[in-house]
């Protein structure tokens, strides 16, 4: 029997998404964590811009068919996370309850952007927008 394969989709070339991305854990019994770079052409990515799901805007996380954006798949994360080592009980912690990860992620998006912006990063634009390519 395969083990469910759960896509992670976040912006590689953020290194606060990908130092969070390649820190956090789950539990090893729901399947195996792959990470999805959203700047890379891929048939989840096509999946979230035809659902209208701004990358730009959230990490998306796909588990059991179903699609968690922003918010919700940094709580679902949280969730299933395994909670071994230090960063992934923090991350626990913080985000397992679904109204602080409300309020907290925006927060972390705007910090991201911010961050972007600095670097002279472009935006992945997933859905096309025209004049949304600069942070």
């Amino acid at each position: 029997m395969s083990r469910e394969e759960i896509l992670l989709v976040y912006d590689k070339e953020c290194p606060a998404c990908n130092n969070y991305c390649q820190f956090v854990r789950i539990r090893e019994d729901l399947g195996d964590l792959k990470i999805v770079d959203a700047r890379e052409n891929s048939k989840v990515r096509d999946e979230i811009t035809e659902m209208g799901l701004d990358i730009d805007q959230g990490m998306v996380l796909k588990m059991g068919g179903q699609i968690y954006y922003g918010s919700d798949a940094i709580h679902t994360l949280a969730l299933i996370s395994s909670k071994s080592g230090i960063f992934n009980r923090a991350n626990y912690w913080i985000f397992k309850s679904k109204s602080l990860s409300a309020i907290l992620y925006p927060i972390l998006r705007t910090c991201r952007n911010l961050l972007l912006k600095i670097l002279g990063k472009t935006k992945i634009n997933n859905l096309g927008v025209s004049g949304n390519e600069k942070f």
